[in-house]
């Protein structure tokens, strides 16, 4: 069988690989998706994406699959991993890992001001994929920058890096890497003025580092061979679909819990009134990532937020789940244990992303302030991830995301629609959608059972909410 579109997902438990027909069409459809276990342990990922490629096949009941073009994503072996050096933490260095995070990094480092010698051994021990230099507003502070760019160069390593601080550091930067094995990037400010975040320009350049450059696990050079379209960083297509979500239906909220982590993005503005007594900006689109909330690869911390006494009272047998847990669910014991641990991965991360009112007191007496980013606005929350889209309680997991009466979190206020990606393609789409957003946003549409016009959700997709 011949398909259009094959999009393969490669992530740290799973492979998925969804085929698409028609996208030339003005009816694209999804015909079905293939999923197998990520073998990253065993030296090469190919042997996931071939065996996720025959459980399709299975699947489509078909003897051979062939296909005109193939998208990737990728989050295999911790994904693309950065660090980030700014000046400031809560302004430039802040501003730097805002970008990293929404460009789908794992960031795994973060220091403000100029390095030092312990920090250099953690850059080294690190091995980051991305190094991210910032630091200075526009015509502001340079020294620091200059600093830490040098020091970095001294490391010798053959990875890229990207400069978005002061401008008037450019021609300098290029300079201090000039005769290295470092390709640097130079983007505009992340931090150009106080209280002014840009960093969409550093969030593309990332993106296109990343696959330019980066071979994330064993095998990965050979899925390069394999795909004739864009590889992209899993998360970062996930925010690609979340922005183009925005313009079709406004503020919205994605949760997608996966095997290793749980990943929260926020696409709104917030309300004035918050946004008035905001003690720092916030960017309209907004990703944190929590590696120690996965349903598989860090079950053991999500357990430990619930409780082990706990999760024995609710009646789940946890040293045999121990013993022969699946990064699939096999059994009812397992799906049952996934729910609970996807309900808490969820609250938690939620209760991380969101921001929340403050009250300081002074010489004039009580001041309100905010902190962080504000969802009140949010009128859309959609649940994304094996767990969410696979198990029957995820609607009513992302029911509880929403604001209670005198609580100080900045949840939604109203009463949002909850949509569930019931085919789980978001990422797959997202990448998509870099050459064919209008046939992506109708496949979107499809798996969420709502139109993006009209905003009428289909009852049948939604029944159990």
């Amino acid at each position: 069988m011949k398909i259009d579109i094959l999009v393969a997902e490669i992530g740290s438990t799973t492979t998925v690989v969804n085929a698409f027909q028609g996208i030339h069409s003005e009816q694209p459809v999804f015909l079905g998706q293939g999923q197998a276990a990520t073998t990253v342990l065993e030296g090469d990922v190919r042997i996931g994406l071939e065996n996720s490629i025959n459980d399709l096949q299975e699947r489509l009941a078909i003897d051979s699959l062939t296909f005109d073009e193939m998208f990737a994503t990728s989050s295999a072996a911790g994904g693309l991993k950065m660090t980030v050096h700014g000046l400031v933490f809560d302004m430039t260095a802040r501003a730097a890992k805002e970008a990293a995070l929404g460009a789908g990094a794992i960031v795994h480092m973060v220091t403000a001001g100029k390095l030092r010698r312990t920090d250099m051994k953690k850059i080294a021990d690190s091995s980051p994929n991305i190094i991210l230099i910032a630091g200075g507003v526009d015509y502001g502070e340079r020294e620091t920058a200059l600093d830490n760019a040098e020091r970095i160069v001294d490391l010798g390593l053959s990875i890229p890096v990207i400069y978005a601080g002061n401008i008037e550091n450019d021609e300098e930067i290029k300079l201090i890497f000039e005769n290295s094995q470092q390709e640097v990037y130079i983007v505009e400010n992340v931090f150009p003025k106080i209280d002014e975040l840009n960093v969409e320009p550093t969030r593309k350049v990332i993106q296109n580092a990343f696959e330019k450059h980066i071979v994330h696990a064993p095998g990965m050079e050979h899925i390069h061979d394999l795909v004739n379209e864009t590889i992209t960083p899993t998360p970062a297509a996930v925010m690609n679909l979340s922005q183009l979500l925005y313009d079709k239906i406004g503020d919205v909220l994605v949760v997608d819990v996966g095997g290793a982590t749980t990943d929260v993005y926020s696409v709104t503005e917030g309300t004035e009134a918050i946004s008035k007594i905001q003690v720092a900006p916030e960017p309209v689109a907004k990703r944190t990532v929590e590696g120690d909330l996965g349903m598989f690869v860090n079950m053991e911390h999500v357990i430990e937020i619930i409780g082990e006494e706990q999760l024995i009272k609710e009646g789940h047998d946890l040293a045999n789940l121990r013993q022969e847990y699946h990064s699939i669910p096999k059994n009812n014991a397992e799906k049952s244990f996934v729910k609970r641990l996807a309900e808490a991965a969820v609250m938690t991360a939620v209760d991380r992303h969101v921001g929340a009112i403050r009250y300081v007191y002074g010489p004039s007496g009580r001041d309100t302030l905010a902190q962080g980013k504000d969802l009140s606005n949010i009128r859309y929350v959609i649940g994304t991830g094996g767990a969410l889209t696979r198990l029957d309680n995820g609607p009513d997991i992302l029911k509880k995301i929403r604001k209670e009466e005198s609580e100080a979190k900045l949840l939604p206020t109203g009463i949002p629609k909850i949509l569930i990606d019931h085919d789980y393609i978001m990422s797959s789409l997202g990448v998509l959608a870099c050459k064919y957003e209008d046939a992506a946003l109708k496949l979107l549409e499809a798996s969420l059972g709502c139109s993006l016009i009209t905003e009428e959700i289909n009852p049948a997709l939604t029944s159990s909410q």
